[in-house]
């Protein structure tokens, strides 16, 4: 299938950026973090348009959703956004006489993202990048888990613990402050030197942090920090294994509290794993990822990872950025 012929400059663009020539665009500077060859090549075979006909190029299309993310757009504000913007042309590849993606194609393409499973294979590439440049520290891996309400009405007490517009969702309580949601929990697995994401599940509300806790261990890292939540025998064991560092906080168990020790230690450790905490309110109040935006798992898995991804690149930018 063929493939649309996008970002040849004409004259109409050359003029426009003598006219803006020197001024600071982030959107170009954040273009400039990654070796996009790479993430074409993951995402080659996708055809997002219509009946057959030729299709934006696939890395076209994923910056366009990563612009979504950071925008909090709709795909019908995303569609309009990229006529309107010169920014958001530049940051995709598009000129200004290339026509822009409709809703339609936006939609395809994400749910194109989602069928395939190319969304972890994405942030792993993004993470070995990272890698590559050094900026992953390893020092300490801080590991946690939020609530995210789904889209869906949370059923009623006569209606069950389900929903039958989002079968997957589920109610789910914070171990801290015990607070019940109906949706998913976002699992994710952060740099501590950088705090950058290194890795990301979703689940069901229901699903335990623990139950997730050695898929988000990197094996390389130092140490491991996590809440109380984290503490169990399977996972301590995992980590001697590996030789990494315990830094997960104890808790009290049936008939033993903690003693005067592990509760002075509980206190050290939470100052470790605090830049966890922002990466969260960072998805949640700059991403508007308070809720959930699919009635659908790997839709809202992909909508997450997204975000994950667009705030790395963000970060990275921060990071190396004078």
């Amino acid at each position: 299938m063929g493939r649309k012929r996008v970002g040849e400059l004409s004259w109409v663009d050359a003029a426009v950026k003598e006219v803006t020539a020197g001024r600071r665009d982030k959107l170009s500077e954040i273009s400039q973090l990654l070796n996009w060859s790479a993430i074409e090549r993951l995402l080659d075979g996708i055809h997002a348009s219509a009946r057959g006909e030729a299709a934006y190029p696939p890395v076209v299309m994923f910056k366009v959703l990563l612009l979504q993310r950071w925008y909090s757009l709709s795909d019908p504000a995303m569609e309009e956004a990229l006529a309107d913007r010169l920014s958001f042309r530049r940051f995709v590849g598009l000129s200004l006489e290339d026509e822009t993606p409709d809703h339609s194609t936006i939609w395809r393409f994400r749910e194109e993202l989602s069928r395939r499973g190319l969304i972890e294979p994405l942030m792993d590439e993004m993470v070995g990048q990272l890698d590559d440049r050094g900026l992953l520290l390893k020092q300490g891996t801080l590991i946690d888990a939020t609530l995210v309400q789904g889209a869906a009405r949370r059923p009623r007490k006569k209606e069950g613990k389900t929903s039958r517009t989002d079968p997957k969702a589920r109610f789910g309580t914070n171990n801290e402050r015990r607070r019940f949601e109906f949706g998913y929990k976002g699992h994710v697995a952060v740099d501590g030197g950088s705090a950058l994401v290194r890795a990301v599940r979703m689940t069901p509300a229901n699903i335990q942090e623990i139950d997730v806790a050695v898929e988000l261990v990197q094996g390389d890292e130092l140490a491991l920090y996590a809440d109380r939540g984290y503490d169990a025998e399977h996972l301590h064991a995992h980590l001697a294994a590996l030789g990494i560092a315990d830094g997960i906080m104890r808790r009290n168990r049936k008939g033993r509290l903690l003693s005067d020790r592990d509760v002075a230690r509980n206190h050290a450790l939470a100052g470790r794993r605090r830049p966890v905490e922002k990466v969260f309110g960072t998805l949640k109040r700059s991403y508007r990822l308070a809720r959930l935006p699919y009635f659908n798992r790997a839709r809202n898995t992909v909508a997450f990872a997204l975000a994950c991804f667009a705030y790395n690149l963000r970060r990275v930018h921060a990071l190396t950025t004078p």
